[in-house]
C-alpha cells in the first residue's frame, strides 16, 4: 500500500532529524532521552541514589538515560530505576521493566507491590494515549492518563519529590495545572528544544511535593 503524503513527510522529518541522528549516534533508543536530558539539567532533578518511577516507559530512551545517568553520578549509590509501559520493551541492563497496562488496577497493584513500600523520589510520565486524530477523543484520553499518573504520585511520591509529566494543551490542561499546584511547592511548564515545534506536548515540572494538599 502506498503511502500518503503525511506519512511520507513525517518519515522525512524524523530522519533528517539531528536528535535522531544524535540518538542513534549515542546508542539511546530514543529521541524523547535529549527532552529529559534538558528538564534535568536545568534543574538538577538526579541526585545520587534516587528511587524513579518511569511511566509510559517504551522503547526506552527516558529509562535508559537515568539508568546511565545515576551511574554516571555515583556507581555506589545506583537507586532504582522502575519502567511500566503497555508495550513491550527490550530488557535495560539495572531498569526494573513491568509491562502492562496502567490503567488497569492490577498493573498497579504489580507495580506497588515491585516498589515494595519503598518511597519514590522521581516520577517520570511520558504517556500518551494513540492518536485518533480528533482532539474531542485525544484529549480526554490523554488527561486521564495525566490524572492516573498525578494519583500514583499522590500515593507513592515522597515529601519533597519530584513530578515531571507530559501534557497536551487543550481542555482540561488549566485544571490540571491548578491543581499540581496545590500538591507542589513549584510549578513550571516548559517545551524543550527536543520537543517538535508543531507538537502541542509541554513538561509540567512540579517539585517539592507538599505533606497536605492545599
Amino acid at each position: 500500500m502506498a503511502r500518503s503524503k503525511s506519512s511520507r513527510r513525517w518519515l522525512k522529518e524524523h530522519f533528517s532529524d539531528p536528535y535522531v541522528k544524535k540518538a542513534q549516534a549515542a546508542g539511546l533508543r530514543s529521541r524523547a532521552a535529549f527532552k529529559l536530558e534538558e528538564l534535568v539539567a536545568r534543574d538538577r532533578l538526579l541526585k545520587p541514589g534516587m528511587v524513579v518511577v518511569d511511566l509510559g516507559a517504551a522503547p526506552g530512551g527516558w529509562s535508559q538515560w537515568v539508568r546511565q545517568e545515576l551511574d554516571r553520578l555515583d556507581p555506589a549509590r545506583p537507586g532504582r530505576v522502575l519502567a511500566l509501559d503497555i508495550l513491550d520493551m527490550p530488557p535495560l541492563a539495572g531498569v526494573e521493566f513491568l509491562h502492562g497496562d496502567f490503567r488497569e488496577d492490577a498493573v498497579l497493584s504489580s507495580l506497588e507491590t515491585m516498589l515494595g513500600g519503598q518511597p519514590v523520589d522521581l516520577v517520570l510520565s511520558d504517556m500518551a494515549p494513540n492518536k485518533s486524530g480528533m482532539e474531542a477523543v485525544d484529549q480526554p484520553r490523554a488527561m486521564h492518563l495525566a490524572e492516573l499518573a498525578m494519583e500514583f504520585a499522590d500515593r507513592h511520591l515522597r515529601p519533597g519529590g519530584t513530578f515531571l509529566i507530559k501534557l497536551f494543551q487543550g481542555v482540561g490542561f488549566d485544571g490540571y495545572v491548578r491543581d499540581l499546584r496545590r500538591r507542589y511547592a513549584r510549578v513550571a511548564i516548559r517545551k524543550p528544544a527536543a520537543s517538535r515545534r508543531r507538537s502541542p506536548e509541554v513538561y509540567a515540572l512540579a517539585q517539592g511535593k507538599l505533606a497536605a494538599i492545599k
